[in-house]
């Protein structure tokens, strides 16, 4: 639900259904122009905007800049009307009657959005960090910006990143259309990876030589092939929409033909195809010649059939043929010669050569580099040399099992949607299927590849130093497990030396590359602009049992402009069980503004309970602990909170305050799910920030979106004037520890105030 405490907000009721519940959401945003300041917008009267915010894991960017574009079009006197594009999808969609009306249309996107309904109006497309950090620059620019034609080159196709420079722009079409081929192709991985794994579990039947058989025309070979078959469409899928991203639906066609080309070897006769590196060319060929072909001047009689008949064959047919006797030669070049070239090496040092071919087998995964390695261990097997094999055996698993690790111990690096695939790669790990790494390769090429080729180099050359052998040509736990590997334990010590060195590499290289991101990100911005994000406090719970989830990102904006921002999405769930994920914006995407809030923060922060039992710089302490509410609602219950906070003498006005933080229940629960509410307001009815927590044994009815009854609350109120940075430090605090379960069951079975303190103390 977004979070729309501005005056002025309208809201409309509009009806979703997940699974078999059927609620009612506030889901119609758009600010209104009411009171407008003098000579607001062009020529001293309003104008009706709209705008489009997305972003590629679909989380908190676009709510974010959603919030902000608002926020600033009803400061400036303009009307808005915003859609986000998030993970569940469009919301708050732009009718046709809305685009008749605009004076203008900004696109605040890092990922394909549909232009089509646009032509003839003013459009301005930039990054969603544009959205986000210079809201009222957009609105002026827009003012100005080209008339769209329909044509992807003519200004608006495209946007650029927030650097603005022509490189920038062409940097940035190449990520979104990088990150759209990987977003659809992940449920390709995750399920083929899966059925495989399932399969080879329950119907596979251990041979005397130590391999794993299905056996044909069983219920379990047929799994498999169904699994075999999601594998199959990856590769295609990931080029196909990365060329859609960028020539539209013409570029589809040409795009998934060219990606099924690329990893179909035989057609350039090749035992390994170029896999999904290959796929990410055919994609962005398909692309870019889609866009050249589109520019061609044709007679009026052929344009209707240029889209659906000329462009896809034309696009598709030179691809293809380019592909095999253009690009393909190269990649059978590679594959005999790396062939060759392993073969003279079998004499050297067994170290050497088990990390030579762990840096290959992490490289591709399934591509040419990584094939030849693996072909060149098993063509060893029936000779008697079985200690390549073992070598390619130790390092096949690292690269899932690292990727999967590593979305575990740095979860605010990653989003949900990661977080999921990196528990299926997890177990494809297990089972010896690396292409469980490949979303991530193919989404952080820079940073996975070396520090997929770094775990299987080191797990490679474990292997060789200790003579492992492998009797089967196949890999990871599972053949060690089913007796098909000579020296298991070490066997185990290389896989695992080589998943965690994969995992440490894998956080230190992306979390690097995030901070550069943010710091570039920043340096526009002078000493006194508000951080991105600033006021913005997230929190998303995915609930199981039906078919979506409710993301909560909570935060009331003030009648002032830039004074903080709210977002609500609504996430999609993703498997049955029911599972709290909270914090999404404020963890993953606001790491520049909590960095900047924690710098400021006092220097006893480190220990957050203190001497005193302060927690939080010493905004919640013992007077605002309670062990049991005696509230059985919510209004009560807040009512008991803003008493209890009243006792700091922080506190001006109760009633006010009690208002306030209604009012914002009202614009959408901060039920969180999992028994937690965190209601919050901004008023300055409060004189500093002061937050409480109490519990209730019963729990209170909060219209949490999993239905959970809250047992634990916590309550934040800080003063108009704080409701920036130091609004969003305490939701990011609280809302990161919250994901902890250990940390919710210890407050949970905490025996009075200073237990409880104890526990809280733990939030830093």
């Amino acid at each position: 639900m977004q979070d729309a405490c501005s005056a002025g907000t309208l809201a409309r009721p509009r009806a979703y259904s997940y699974g078999r519940a059927h609620v009612r959401k506030e889901r119609y945003v758009t600010t209104s122009p009411a009171d407008p300041p003098e000579g607001a917008g062009t020529g001293g009267h309003g104008l009706k905007l709209l705008a489009v915010t997305a972003c590629p894991t679909g989380i908190a960017h676009a709510y974010m800049a959603a919030e902000k574009l608002a926020q600033a079009a009803r400061s400036l006197g303009h009307e808005m009307k915003v859609e986000t594009q998030g993970s569940i999808g469009a919301e708050n969609v732009l009718s046709d009657n809305d685009v008749r009306e605009a004076d203008g249309i900004i696109i605040a996107a890092d990922k394909d959005v549909d232009r089509g309904r646009f032509v003839g109006k003013r459009v301005l497309a930039v990054g969603v960090a544009e959205g986000i950090h210079h809201p009222e620059q957009l609105i002026e620019r827009v003012q100005s910006a080209p008339v769209y034609g329909g044509e992807e080159g003519d200004g608006a196709g495209v946007a650029p990143s927030s650097g603005g420079s022509g490189g920038g722009k062409e940097r940035s079409v190449a990520y979104n259309a990088l990150m759209n081929g990987v977003s659809y192709m992940i449920p390709f991985v995750v399920v083929g990876g899966l059925l495989i794994a399932i399969s080879l579990a329950l119907g596979g039947h251990p041979q005397a030589d130590g391999g794993l058989v299905i056996p044909d025309g069983s219920f379990w070979k047929h799994v498999n092939d169904i699994g075999v078959i999601g594998f199959t469409l990856m590769v295609p899928i990931l080029s196909g929409y990365l060329a859609y991203a960028i020539g539209d639906r013409p570029a589809l066609v040409p795009g998934m033909i060219g990606g099924w080309i690329a990893n179909t070897g035989e057609l350039y006769d090749s035992k390994a195809g170029a896999g999904f590196i290959g796929a990410i060319v055919t994609g962005f060929l398909a692309g870019y010649l889609v866009l050249w072909i589109k520019k061609v001047k044709v007679p009026r009689f052929v344009q209707p059939i240029m889209p659906i008949i000329v462009i896809p064959i034309v696009a598709t047919t030179a691809l293809g043929l380019f592909f095999i006797y253009v690009i393909g030669k190269p990649v059978s070049w590679v594959f005999t010669h790396l062939t060759d070239w392993l073969g003279g090496m079998t004499g050297s040092s067994a170290i050497l050569l088990g990390a030579i071919l762990g840096l290959m087998i992490a490289f591709d995964m399934g591509g040419p580099v990584n094939k030849t390695a693996f072909l060149f261990g098993a063509g060893l097997i029936a000779s008697g040399n079985q200690t390549v094999m073992g070598m390619c055996a130790a390092a096949i698993p690292v690269m899932p099992l690292g990727q999967g690790l590593a979305t575990l111990i740095r979860r605010r690096l990653y989003s949900e949607q990661e977080r999921e695939t990196g528990m299926a790669a997890l177990f494809m790990g297990l089972f010896g299927i690396s292409e469980g790494a490949i979303p991530f390769a193919a989404a952080r090429p820079a940073q996975v590849i070396p520090a997929n080729m770094l775990g299987g180099a080191v797990a490679g050359a474990v292997a060789g130093m200790a003579g492992v052998t492998d009797a089967v040509p196949h890999g990871g736990p599972i053949v060690a497990v089913l007796g098909a590997v000579g020296g298991v334990p070490v066997f185990f010590v290389a896989v695992a030396i080589g998943t965690v060195v994969t995992a440490l590499a894998t956080v230190t290289l992306v979390d690097f590359s995030e901070r550069r991101k943010g710091d570039a990100a920043a340096a526009p911005l002078s000493p006194v602009t508000a951080p991105a994000g600033a006021g913005v406090g997230a929190v998303a719970v995915a609930v199981a049992g039906g078919a979506g989830a409710v993301a909560s990102a909570g935060a009331g904006s003030s009648d002032g402009a830039g004074s903080g921002a709210g977002a609500g999405a609504d996430a999609g769930a993703a498997g049955g069980t029911a599972t709290a994920t909270l914090a999404k914006a404020a963890a993953d995407e606001a790491r520049t503004a909590e960095t900047r809030t924690e710098e400021k923060a006092p220097a006893g922060d480190e220990d957050p309970a203190g001497d005193e039992g302060q927690v939080l710089s010493g905004y919640l302490t013992e007077q605002t602990v309670k062990t049991q509410l005696a509230a059985d609602e919510k209004e009560a219950a807040i009512r008991e909170m803003a008493e209890l906070a009243a006792g700091t003498g922080k506190v001006a006005d109760v009633a006010e305050l009690v208002r306030v933080a209604l009012a914002r229940e009202a614009q959408g629960t901060t039920g969180l799910g999992e028994e937690i509410a965190v209601p919050h307001a901004k008023t300055d009815a409060v004189t500093a920030p002061v937050v409480g927590f109490a519990r209730s044994a019963e729990g209170i009815d909060w219209g949490s979106p999993d239905g959970t009854l809250a047992k634990l609350v916590f309550m934040i109120a800080v003063p108009e004037a704080a409701a920036g940075d130091e609004h969003l430090r305490i939701l990011a605090l609280l809302s990161r520890k919250l994901m902890d379960t250990d940390f919710r069951a210890r407050l949970q079975g905490a025996e009075d105030k200073v237990a409880i303190l104890r526990a809280l103390g733990e939030i830093h």
